[in-house]
Formats: structure tokens, sequence, C-alpha cells
């Protein structure tokens, strides 16, 4: 068998595995912001018709997966492989989604990044052959976010303006071979860096340096650069992560232009108050499920390098004073 990684952490796909479907439901914030039509489903309030906001995030995440499976043609029996994660402890929203739709489950933790972790460990097992078709899917909620690793979400608390606020909705995709839909080509894993930062309400600082560390290696590993990318788009640094992530990839004598964005600052418009930017597992996943899947087929890009990040902390570690471990995935999908 010949060895798919190369360089240091990058996994080379040699068969064609591609993104088959897609979707991308969101809350109603979300609905009103810069991306609104590129949106499955737009939920007119936080609850999705349910009685818990927990219940609400599962059905949103149950909703992503039904989509995606529709738009792909495929039979849900013929699906091998459930691989889902999001920000609840003990991951409840993909767990009870996979209770519902009776798929065999993998269930995945990488906070914000899980949704290319997941898209990774999907496309190296079908890459692999050991299953021909997976399904993959992520979720976050403004409401139990708050309540989990901040404060109750009625009590209303200031937040500063380097916090992020977590989109509400789900993603989900349906990978397989096949010769249609963005085919995933490089899938660079990353290590934890920690840079010592403690601040929960400043996770964008504290994932910047993990962002760049999964960049730069992803060009080392491949022999790419910027310029074989029309897009190279981060998970949800925020603004204050996004220009610190700026600034380190230029000292490391990396280009930075248009072309390097972050998904949670593409989602809202400038009218609406989202502080520092998008967070949550959703951020990266309804952008790149949802936008920038539609904007390659429209043909718009031909090839992105998808990095979403995520802090690896709990609401006890910061309060022990712990500092926020934090990890970025990269995946480069391909047209044609």
């Amino acid at each position: 068998m010949s060895l798919k990684k190369i360089g240091q952490q990058t996994w080379a796909l040699g068969s064609e595995v591609r993104v088959l479907s897609s979707a991308a439901v969101v809350g109603p914030k979300e609905g009103k912001g810069l991306l609104k039509d590129d949106y499955d489903v737009v939920y007119p309030d936080l609850y999705a018709g349910q009685d818990t906001w927990e219940r609400a995030e599962r059905k949103m995440m149950e909703d992503a997966v039904d989509f995606a499976i529709h738009k792909s043609g495929v039979d849900r029996r013929d699906i091998e492989l459930y691989i889902a994660g999001d920000l609840l402890n003990q991951n409840i929203t993909a767990s009870f989604s996979a209770r519902t739709n009776q798929l065999p489950f993998i269930g995945v933790f990488g906070a914000c990044s899980t949704s290319m972790q997941s898209v990774t460990l999907a496309a190296a097992l079908i890459d692999g052959g050991f299953i021909d078709r997976a399904l993959v899917a992520v979720s976050s909620h403004n409401a139990t976010a708050e309540k989990q690793f901040r404060y109750p979400t009625e009590y209303g608390s200031q937040r500063p303006a380097t916090s992020g606020w977590t989109t509400t909705g789900a993603g989900a995709a349906v990978l397989g071979e096949g010769k249609i839909g963005p085919r995933v080509t490089y899938c660079t894993v990353g290590k934890v860096v920690d840079w010592g930062i403690q601040n929960p309400d400043d996770l964008g600082s504290a994932m910047a340096p993990a962002a760049v560390d999964t960049i730069v290696t992803h060009f080392s590993d491949t022999g790419r650069t910027p310029d074989d990318y029309d897009l190279v788009v981060t998970g949800d640094l925020r603004v204050s992560g996004f220009n610190i992530a700026k600034g380190l990839l230029r000292q490391k004598k990396i280009a930075v232009d248009e072309r390097f964005q972050d998904c949670g600052l593409m989602i809202y418009s400038p009218e609406q108050k989202d502080y520092g930017g998008g967070s949550g597992c959703a951020s990266s996943a309804v952008v790149t499920f949802g936008h920038l899947f539609r904007q390659m087929a429209r043909g718009k890009y031909r090839r992105i390098l998808v990095v979403a990040t995520g802090a690896l902390y709990n609401a006890v570690t910061w309060r022990q004073g712990e500092s926020i471990p934090c990890i970025a995935h990269a995946v480069s999908f391909e047209m044609g």
C-alpha cells in the first residue's frame, strides 16, 4: 500500500472522494445576514418549534442531515457511517441525532474545528476503502452555548467586543466517490497550539496561532502557495484573531490579500450586533456547506482551503486558571 501521508501532517487523497451534497440551516439572526440566500432553512426563532434550546439544536442538526441526504440522491440505507459533533457536554446533539437516524455512528469533538475534523475522517475512511459513503454533521446554538460556557442566557451579561457570537445553525454533507461535487484532495491535521491566553472572551486571539501553524504546515507539506487557492478561509477567528493571524502570516512571508477570509466575519452584516464575529461549530459549517460549495458550483471558486479553528477548553478549566489550547484542521476542496 502506498503511503498517503505527505510532509509532516497532511494526507493526500488519491481517489475521487467528493462532497456529493451538503446542506446548511440557520437561526433567525443568521438568516438576516450576508449569506441569507445560501441556506436551506432559516428558522423564525431560536426554538425551531421545540420546547428547549437543546432540542432546537438537535432538530437543526437532524434537518441538515435530512436535507443533505435528500439532495445527494443516495438512499439513507446506503450511507455506512455518520460522523458528527457539537459543542455541548458529551456531544448530546450529535448522539441524540444518531439515535434518530440509526446509522453507524462516531461522535467527534474538536470544538469549532469539528466540521473539517469530520470531513477529514470521513474522506480518509472512504479513500482507504473502509466505506463507500459517509455523512458528516456539526451544529451550534447561541443560547445553548452561552448557557454552558458563560452565563445563563436570561442573565443578559455585558460582553466585550472581542467575544464571538455563537452561530445558531447546523451543516451536513454526504461524502463518497463520484465525478460531481467538490473533491477532497488534501487534509492537514492540526496540532494543539497554546500561547498561554486565558481569556474565554477572546478565543479568536487564542486560536490565531493554531490557524497559522496549520496553514504554514499545509503549504510546506504540499508545496502549494496562497496563489494556488482562490480562497483560504479560517473558521471563527473574530476580528481580533483574524488580524493577529494575518500579521503572523506576513511575518512568515506568506502573502495575505482579499483571498484570505474568515467564516465568522462572512455571516453577519455590519448592521447586526455580532461583537467580534460569528463563532461555534456552525460558523465554518454553514459558510462552507452552504455558501462556499454553492459558489464553487456556480464557478466562482475552483479551489479553496477551509481551515476550521477550535478552542479546546471548557467552563471549568478557564475558571481554574488554565490557558486555552487550540487547534485547526485544514481541508482542500477542488472542482473538476
